[in-house]
């Protein structure tokens, strides 16, 4: 199976770098919205047969574009949620959250997130959106998901997509990782699309995340 994850477009809590992760979530911005209209076009040269989001409000409206175009429904699922923010939701303070998301890179994922949930839980739970899809026989799949959420599953995955980041500050708005494989096997790294660079975006802004490291999974 070829599987494109594609982080959602730009919301208002993006700008302000917010640790906004609960349900229903913001809606996309103006620039959010042609973000998702530029992947209908991005996105041409794959024959994709199914698309899935989670059901938070800014993954299904990035994906909407793409399913009218295409003529396929969407399915929300809510295992592709964002990694919880637990108890510092809406903070702009991102500390706890990337230690703990640091500590799962770093071969302890049985550390919480205060009020949220540890990085085996997580990847269980994305493994469960991954399988229902693989499991439906779909030949390419696209599922709209978050920044934190795509790129731990991605690398816990398949630990090259590690050194694509390394020069990359969270994760742009509208990124695409196309990986093939199938749950419970391996899984190989095709591409990742990097979309233009937005100077707004608050999660790619020097100084905003905790030590102003570039190689950490940020971005909601």
């Amino acid at each position: 199976m070829l599987l494109l994850l594609a982080r959602h477009g730009r919301t208002a809590s993006n700008v302000a770098a917010l640790l906004d992760t609960a349900p229903p979530g913001p809606d996309l911005d103006e620039v959010g919205r042609r973000q998702a209209e530029a992947l209908v076009d991005r996105l041409a040269g794959y024959p994709i047969d199914a698309v899935y989001s989670s059901d938070l409000v800014r993954a299904v409206q990035t994906a909407q574009p793409l399913t009218a175009a295409r003529e396929l429904p969407l399915t929300q699922l809510a295992e592709l949620r964002e990694i919880s923010g637990g108890d510092d939701e809406l903070s702009p303070d991102l500390r706890r959250y990337i230690e703990a998301l640091r500590a799962w890179g770093s071969g302890d994922p049985n550390v919480r997130i205060p009020g949220g949930e540890t990085g085996t839980e997580f990847i269980a739970r994305y493994n469960t959106a991954v399988r229902r899809v693989a499991d439906e026989g779909h030949r390419t799949a696209l599922l709209v998901s978050h920044g934190a959420a795509i790129r731990t599953w991605a690398t816990a995955v398949m630990p090259q997509v590690h050194a694509e980041f390394e020069a990359v500050r969270g994760i742009p708005n509208t990124t695409v990782i196309v990986a093939e494989g199938e749950p419970g096997g391996r899984w190989e790294l095709q591409r990742i699309d990097f979309p233009e660079p937005d100077p707004d975006d608050g999660f790619t802004q020097p100084g905003v995340l905790p030590g102003d490291d570039p190689d950490v999974a940020a971005g909601t």
